[in-house]
């Protein structure tokens, strides 16, 4: 049963992505991405700091290690994202000067590539971080798949957005999108294999989980909120960040303790 829990929860968000960038306009996904951006913030960092570290540290393992991990993991991920930042502007200074920032748009489908790449390998750790954390506990393993569904869904949206602007019909930016889900289930999958025979392991897998929301959280989505508008959009960037909270916190006390 705890395979196909993960089967399930690693499809689960490609097909709610899918379907949804399926089903709405472009103006439409246009305009839900930025609402979607300030719920999947709120639902990541409460998942983190209100589920998965205090999971964690419940367990036996020294508390010094499992916060040497989270430094680890946050640095980590800072690295990984500072290696593609360098590598865009290195391939922004090889375009002739018309296709750079200011001239014409890049060809079609030359940085729709790149979102397909890293939107794959990012889905493909995505499901080691939910089959870990369904071997750890299912209660665990659900709130977690819940996170990350959030996060997956407007960061689907926003790369199908992406594909569409760089040139891709519809139905391949789609069907992208779709092969790009995939990994996620196949992440699971050899996840529940490799990992399970380590379950003195998971409580530093946790901590790299949530380090991973708290970076995602407070280095891209806080970021991507703090643009100038309203008072009016403000209250509602704040309603939606609330909601995310809220949510993990009614679905931690509704599971209850491990």
């Amino acid at each position: 049963m705890t395979l196909f829990y993960i089967v399930a929860a690693t499809g689960l968000g490609g097909l709610l992505s899918l379907a949804a960038a399926a089903s709405l306009s472009r103006a439409m996904l246009a305009r839900l991405v930025s609402h979607l951006v300030s719920l999947s913030a709120g639902v990541l960092l409460g998942t983190a700091l209100l589920d998965i570290l205090p999971e964690a540290f419940q367990s036996r393992v020294d508390p010094r290690s499992l916060f040497a991990t989270l430094l680890a993991g946050l640095l980590f991920f800072f690295l990984l994202e500072k290696a593609e930042v360098l590598r865009q502007s290195r391939k922004r200074a090889d375009l002739p000067p018309e296709a750079r920032p200011g001239g014409t748009r890049e060809p079609p489908g030359r940085g729709g590539w790149s979102v397909i790449m890293g939107d794959s390998i990012h889905n493909f750790c995505d499901g080691i971080i939910i089959s870990a954390s369904f071997l750890a506990d299912t209660r665990l393993g659900l709130v977690t798949s819940l996170a990350i569904i959030a996060h997956e869904i407007p960061q689907e949206i926003g790369d199908f957005v992406v594909l569409l602007n760089a040139g891709f019909p519809r139905r391949a930016a789609l069907g992208y999108n779709a092969l790009s889900g995939a990994a996620a289930v196949l992440g699971g999958v050899i996840g529940y294999f490799v990992v399970g025979p380590w379950e003195a392991l998971f409580p530093y897998l946790l901590v790299v989980a949530a380090s991973s929301f708290v970076y995602v959280s407070l280095a891209d989505l806080f970021p991507q909120m703090q643009r100038p508008m309203s008072w009016r959009a403000a209250l509602r960037q704040l309603g939606w960040l609330a909601a995310g909270l809220v949510l993990v916190a009614i679905a931690v006390a509704q599971l209850g303790p491990r």
